[in-house]
């Protein structure tokens, strides 16, 4: 992986900072787990499939080799003892990025209480439990910073992920009082907001020529947005070139929506 922005912005008082991202192996998660790596930050991630390859990749890369803990989000305990133990190994977590998510395509009127629990389990309760157990930690450490990732598809009427769409904006409520009840003790919450990134389970699934090309002359920058155009907002956000910025939520998505 490469970053398109040479030089790679540098937040020097990100360098050692506990850092932990959920589903950092793979797509966007995976390009800030590299960012956070050449910061020199301490890196944990989780997602559910092994990630030993992307880790020596790294590793050889950076210098600097993340600690991967395999784990489900879903699963509430399973996910605190995950942080627990990142927390044990690299000190307390002070930059948590909620970044997995899973925007599984389906029909509104054939959705049952099954597929909608999950939806919410992946992509809003986890969210709320990995903030809930590292939010002490980040208490006792003087603060934290902890970045949200919800998208723009709850700014735009758009179709065939309504559950998905719905979490999304829990997402950003979740985010702003989260922001207030904790900002006394210097923990900030904030969201950030993708546009339609080109990870490979997009350019698999849903990004044909057709529907690019549809959705670029939608976007005041005619390019497509690639993971590596997510970094800088998540490492700024993250170190305290933004320490009075909290409760807010950053868009990057080529200019698609318009916030304000």
């Amino acid at each position: 992986m490469s970053d398109p922005i040479s030089p790679a912005p540098i937040f020097p008082d990100l360098k050692g900072q506990s850092v932990f991202i959920t589903g950092g192996g793979s797509g966007i998660g995976a390009a800030l787990t590299e960012a956070f790596l050449r910061q020199g930050c301490k890196v944990a991630f989780c997602q559910r499939s092994d990630a030993t390859a992307f880790c020596d990749t790294m590793e050889q890369a950076t210098g600097n080799r993340p600690l991967f803990l395999p784990c489900d989000i879903t699963l509430v305990d399973q996910l605190q003892l995950t942080l627990s133990t990142a927390a044990r190994v690299h000190g307390p977590i002070t930059v948590l990025v909620n970044n997995a998510a899973n925007d599984q395509r389906h029909n509104t009127l054939t959705v049952d209480e099954s597929f909608w629990d999950w939806s919410m389990a992946i992509n809003l309760k986890a969210y709320f439990f990995a903030c809930q157990a590292v939010i002490p930690g980040m208490t006792a450490a003087g603060g934290g910073s902890i970045i949200n990732f919800t998208s723009i598809s709850y700014m735009m009427p758009d179709v065939g992920y309504a559950a998905y769409i719905t979490a999304n904006s829990g997402i950003n409520g979740m985010t702003r009082t989260l922001s207030r009840e904790f900002g006394k003790h210097r923990v900030r919450v904030n969201a950030l907001a993708p546009g339609w990134v080109l990870t490979e389970k997009q350019k698999q699934l849903w990004a044909t020529p057709e529907a690019l090309a549809a959705h670029l002359a939608k976007q005041s920058l005619n390019e497509a947005l690639a993971p590596e155009d997510i970094t800088g907002g998540v490492l700024f956000l993250a170190s305290s070139a933004s320490r009075m910025m909290t409760g807010q939520a950053m868009v990057i998505d080529g200019g698609m929506v318009v916030t304000g």
